[in-house]
């Protein structure tokens, strides 16, 4: 009884939202005001001083906002209720399907479509973000942020007709998103059976055939099984009498994905969560790096080098804010750069060895039940990434004169229940595959990779 109520309260919740479509609009345009607002003005103040806060300052207001709770909250809805920021609050997402209604609505290219797009395209912005201290200041946030909103409306210019072709093909974080919304409890999922026994009805003249609804990130609706692409928009809801929101259990996507795991899904998993943004978090803390830069700056001056310590570049390119007693040169961004990319490499790469290790002992050697493996990580990415966002949190309560000494022991708690989290996954996955002794010792090698991640958080958090 209790999971037919849960099923009728989670369905009538999809239906609400379809009904409401003008105050989702609403909402989103509401966010697009917000969002431009603390973005554009703060870049135009004058950068705050060390006695400024969070209620006394715009910018540092503006980056509490965005970096303290927007982005990591953002994270944590995807897990609890799937793309919903995207179909209900994303600006980006409002804003390139507006441009889209009125643009020329030219075809989607074929080099739009390429796969490889969300790994690159978070590098990129993972890596410029870092380059020109997105977090710490305005400039460096309106370029990142404002330069993809400003890609987004220009390819809604460009291609699609009302679509969000910019969602679908380029975002930066439509990868993460994709991967998080795979824990989801929900998801709106077509039933093939009512879908056919609609059809059939109307060859019968029984029902009315409808329009079928606009789905801004263009998915075949009689394929909508996975919570990966669907923007929780409800517009499709009730379609056929065959979609409607429905319930799940958590991670079950995970454990029997509807369809095959991919490369790029592996690589954004792998080499990009578990990888690059590790380092682009760890590098301002890590006494390696600056180790490092002193290594490779002695040796600039023995070598007639000096023009790498001397140079510098705009501060949209590479920080540079002399009145702040915070500018990089140009060694500085090469060594940023190189910090982060080799971390991405060396951990991805560790991670990745464990996950064919786990592969091979499963019997003959499968690509598919590679990337397959690699979704039981799923939970730790996410969690460390809104442990390293929410380092900013942090930081900026601590410049506030709050007492986080809770920090530490919800990191801890975080790192435990995910690291749990994925343990339960692996072990259910494994099950697919193997059984006994191969399941016990794939899942040993599972164990290693989610030691690596582990300890590299540690070393963040503790051991520097």
């Amino acid at each position: 009884m209790k999971s037919l109520a849960l099923r009728d309260s989670v369905m009538q919740f999809g239906h609400w939202m379809h009904r409401h479509r003008g105050l989702i609009q609403a909402v989103q345009w509401s966010v697009v005001g917000v969002y431009a607002f603390l973005l554009i003005v703060p870049a135009l103040l004058p950068l705050p001083s060390y006695q400024d806060h969070i209620l006394t300052h715009l910018t540092v207001f503006a980056e509490f906002v965005f970096w303290g709770i927007w982005w990591p909250f953002v994270l944590v809805s995807m897990v609890l209720m799937g793309r919903v920021w995207c179909g209900v609050f994303c600006p980006e997402g409002a804003l390139t399907e507006a441009a889209s209604r009125r643009g020329l609505g030219l075809p989607i290219p074929g080099w739009m479509r390429w796969q490889g797009w969300p790994f690159v395209a978070f590098l990129g912005t993972t890596v410029y973000g870092q380059m020109a201290s997105v977090y710490q200041y305005p400039l460096g946030a309106l370029v990142v942020l404002g330069g993809s909103t400003a890609a987004a409306i220009v390819i809604g210019l460009i291609y699609g007709k009302g679509k969000r072709v910019w969602c679908r093909h380029l975002c930066p974080v439509s990868g993460v998103f994709g991967l998080l919304s795979k824990l989801a409890p929900v998801h709106f999922k077509a039933d093939p059976q009512a879908w056919e026994a609609f059809n059939e009805a109307s060859r019968r003249g029984e029902v009315v055939r409808t329009h079928a609804p606009d789905c801004a990130p263009l998915i075949p609706l009689k394929q909508l099984d996975s919570g990966s692409e669907c923007h929780m928009c409800a517009r499709c809801d009730g379609y056929k009498s065959a979609i409607q929101l429905s319930p799940r259990r958590p991670g079950s996507e995970v454990v029997s994905p509807p369809r095959e795991a991919t490369l790029s899904e592996f690589l954004v998993l792998v080499y990009g969560l578990l990888g690059v943004a590790i380092g682009a978090f760890q590098w301002t803390v890590s006494p390696w790096f600056v180790q490092a830069k002193q290594m490779v700056a002695t040796w600039l001056v023995e070598h007639d080098g000096l023009w790498m310590l001397t140079t510098t570049a705009p501060a949209w390119i590479l920080t540079n804010y002399p009145n702040q007693n915070d500018v990089f040169n140009l060694l500085d961004g090469a060594m940023l750069v190189a910090y982060i990319l080799g971390t991405g490499l060396v951990l991805g790469s560790g991670v990745a060895l464990m996950l064919a290790f786990s592969n091979r002992l499963l019997g003959q050697w499968s690509w598919s039940r590679l990337w397959h493996l690699s979704y039981v990580l799923i939970p730790l990415g996410g969690v460390g990434v809104f442990l390293g966002l929410s380092a900013t949190t942090v930081t900026l309560l601590r410049g506030d004169g709050f007492r986080v000494l809770w920090a530490n022991d919800v990191r801890v708690a975080l790192l435990t229940l995910a690291t749990l989290w994925c343990i339960r996954l692996a072990w259910k996955v494994l099950g697919h595959y193997g059984q006994g002794g191969r399941r016990l010792l794939s899942l040993a090698a599972i164990l290693a990779a989610m030691a690596m991640i582990n300890g590299a958080w540690w070393l963040m958090f503790w051991g520097w």
